[in-house]
């Protein structure tokens, strides 16, 4: 008890002496400004490109608001559960076993960190930011809410919270990558300015993050790219209106939650040897599971590759069927026919569908083609919040960059490849191999092989 008199003494309203003094580190010019603003404002928001720190910050943020007051609360949420207790969490855990003082007085636990004296009144609490009824219900004089990946998390969420910041010490930090143009994160640095601390904090020129990051976005994209603006320089998304998914979707798509619920498809984007990639992305339902890409990979290597991923996730999900869409143009062609002996061969239930991104659409009226009707229909999905994504920059960055017009039949047509990398630089293979997955159909759709499928999918 004597170190919490004398963190409440010491501390209090200087953070940045506690981060110093008790986890040893020295923030950097911007988390030290944002240190202090915490202590002289009731509320402070952050927008930020990448990697510059945010989550430490944070970290430190509720480890000094525990030491510092006497039973205080600290209820952190975040859209997701991997952002809050795979990322969040296990940073507050690291700077805990700097501190021999933090590691004697409190206990930390998956979702809870508390001073072991007073456990039921003076802890830090994880909660995803779900629903409304989980931010609910906390009201003490010394209250810190801490908000990450803010732009992901629903206003109604936010009304809760804000309901509970009647006390003379209830104090409010939110952070997050500026993803979405609308909700309680834009309005703060716009409408409700008034009532915030603000401030942005570029990636470039930012201590943590190297240039060569920078840099590449930016020659890839455009300095004034979607792209760039929120995970370069911490601006909002302008959503150009010729971009055909919005860049604020794809965001919450990865920071969206969907069950595995539903049937298996993988999608195949087929390159062979070069710098475009050969790209397989298995998704279960709405949700797409893991992103597998190569380069310089000829077809029969890629075929072993897919049967790989398809085998290893049929095993682990315990799954009778798959649905395998390749790109059949081109080199794909022959990915496609070793597909349908090897399935037949091993004995995997499995339906080949090959596609084809030049062919027919099925609305001929309204869509120029085949790519062009799938990617409305994939946006149409990331419009109604269906998708979950994994974070992965390349796929956010080539779904949010293709563009689209009318023809002169007033047909919507999809940008094609050969300008896309004209444009940006490289083609947009995790992007293709997502509609693929997604695909309502192809050409010639492979019956599965005719056997009673079991639990062995191979022999």
């Amino acid at each position: 008890m004597n170190e919490i008199r004398r963190g409440l003494a010491a501390y209090c309203n200087n953070p940045c002496l506690f981060v110093k003094d008790i986890l040893g580190a020295e923030p950097d010019t911007w988390q030290a400004e944002a240190l202090d603003a915490l202590a002289k404002y009731s509320r402070v928001a952050i927008r930020s490109g990448h990697g510059v720190g945010k989550t430490a910050l944070e970290s430190w943020s509720i480890l000094w608001f525990l030491f510092s007051r006497p039973t205080p609360k600290v209820p952190a949420t975040a859209p997701t559960q991997i952002q809050l207790y795979n990322i969040l969490w296990p940073e507050i855990s690291k700077w805990m076993k700097r501190s021999p003082v933090l590691n004697e007085l409190f206990e930390w636990q998956r979702t809870q960190i508390y001073f072991k004296a007073m456990p039921e009144r003076w802890f830090a609490t994880a909660r995803t930011a779900s629903k409304p009824e989980n931010m609910a219900g906390f009201h003490e004089e010394h209250l810190l809410f801490v908000l990450d990946e803010a732009s992901g998390i629903p206003d109604a969420v936010f009304e809760a919270i804000e309901g509970a910041l009647t006390t003379s010490d209830a104090k409010l930090l939110i952070c997050g990558n500026p993803t979405k143009n609308s909700g309680f994160f834009k309005r703060a640095f716009f409408e409700d300015r008034e009532l915030y601390y603000t401030m942005k904090v570029s990636s470039s020129g930012a201590a943590r993050v190297s240039d060569n990051y920078c840099n590449r976005l930016i020659r890839q994209y455009g300095e004034d790219s979607d792209v760039v603006r929120v995970r370069v320089l911490g601006e909002f998304p302008k959503a150009e209106s010729d971009g055909l998914i919005a860049l604020e979707l794809v965001e919450a798509a990865t920071m969206r939650e969907v069950e595995e619920v539903g049937e298996f498809h993988i999608g195949v984007d087929v390159a062979r040897f070069g710098n475009d990639e050969t790209v397989i992305l298995p998704r279960i339902g709405n949700k797409v599971l893991e992103i597998f890409h190569y380069t310089k990979t000829d077809t029969m290597t890629t075929v072993g590759r897919v049967i790989h991923v398809t085998e290893k996730i049929m095993t682990e999900k315990n799954l009778q069927k798959v649905f395998i869409h390749v790109d059949d143009d081109g080199v794909g062609g022959g990915v496609t026919d070793r597909l349908r002996e090897v399935v037949r061969e091993k004995r995997i239930y499995a339906s080949i569908i090959d596609c084809h991104n030049g062919g027919s659409a099925e609305d001929k009226e309204h869509y120029a083609n085949w790519a062009t009707e799938n990617w409305f229909r994939l946006k149409d999905r990331f419009v109604d919040g269906e998708i979950s994504l994994p974070r992965d920059d390349e796929l956010t960055a080539q779904l949010s960059t293709r563009k689209y017009l009318l023809n002169s039949r007033d047909q919507l047509i999809l940008e094609d490849k050969k300008t896309y990398k004209k444009r940006v630089g490289r083609s947009p293979d995790r992007a293709d191999a997502l509609v693929l997955a997604f695909s309502s159909s192809g050409k010639n759709i492979s019956a599965p092989p005719i056997f009673t499928p079991h639990t062995s999918y191979w022999r």
